[in-house]
């Protein structure tokens, strides 16, 4: 088979046929399928019926497994987390705001891969932002505010033990096996301007949520900034909306965009089985 790339007509995205990932990737097929992944940063693979064991293998084809703080595992599987809601749950959506995974780890993620197991007929998209776009059209302005500046990032707000998945969530009965810890108190520090380390594209990294604060800058001050930078990110423009289907990977760049998951599948369950491309 020949490997075939097709963009998606929107700001990013690109979709893969050709190639039968329930197999061991060739090398070359590797590179193909990595060099269009820095082009597009987000692709889809339509159409691959993957057992958890193939997810694991297409993952470390790319990268070593990240660290997953917060998420439980699977059965047999400590690398897989299970991104699920079932169908009769009324907690609010999870990542629901715009964020890159693990944007507060030392070494953050490559990437993250994710493989559509019940998908709801209709809703439950998950919108990608594409950070060197909104770079690049940035108004001079805001970008004058941003250069040099270091952001603080933490997972408190979501995974502190009095964040939005800490203990009182937890026992309302969310579906999902997160685990929020006094681990996610700790801070990192990473250029909100940053050149992608692969292809030296200069994009933004992160956003308000995991950023908590901005390296010299007072607190009020520095959530002014991260505000009108949060809501120049995910401007449509810069988006590509991503529709799941069953027997569908995705694996995105998180040095590229940014991403949130979305509603309006009430009544249905939805569950997709999560891996993470660690640090190279």
């Amino acid at each position: 088979m020949t490997i075939k790339i097709a963009p998606t007509g929107q700001a990013c995205g690109a979709v893969v046929t050709g190639v039968d990932l329930t197999k061991p990737l060739a090398s070359v097929d590797v590179g193909t399928i990595r060099a269009a992944w820095l082009e597009h940063h987000v692709l889809v693979f339509p159409n691959q019926p993957m057992t958890d064991d193939d997810l694991e293998q297409f993952t470390l084809s790319f990268g070593p497994f990240g660290h997953d703080p917060f998420f439980g595992s699977i059965p047999g599987h400590e690398h897989i987390a299970a991104i699920q809601r079932d169908a009769d749950e009324t907690l609010p959506i999870f990542a629901e705001s715009w964020h890159t995974d693990w944007s507060f780890q030392e070494h953050p993620p490559q990437g993250t891969c994710l493989f559509g197991i019940t998908i709801p007929p209709n809703g439950g998209d998950t919108h990608f932002a594409d950070q060197h776009l909104a770079l690049d059209a940035m108004p001079e302005s805001l970008r004058e505010r941003l250069e040099g500046k270091i952001a603080v990032h933490s997972a408190r707000l979501p995974y502190g033990p009095d964040g939005a998945y800490g203990a009182a969530d937890q026992a309302k009965g969310r579906s999902m096996d997160i685990r929020a810890s006094e681990e996610a108190l700790a801070e990192q520090r990473h250029p909100i301007l940053r050149k992608h380390p692969e292809t030296g594209r200069l994009g933004i990294f992160g956003t308000f949520g995991y950023i908590v604060g901005i390296d010299g800058m007072a607190s009020e001050e520095a959530n002014a900034l991260l505000r009108d930078l949060h809501a120049w990110q995910g401007r449509e423009d810069f988006q590509y909306v991503h529709k799941w289907q069953e027997n569908m990977l995705v694996m995105w760049d998180n040095r590229s965009v940014l991403h949130r998951a979305s509603g309006g599948y009430d009544g249905h369950a939805r569950l997709l089985h999560r891996t993470t491309i660690g640090a190279s």
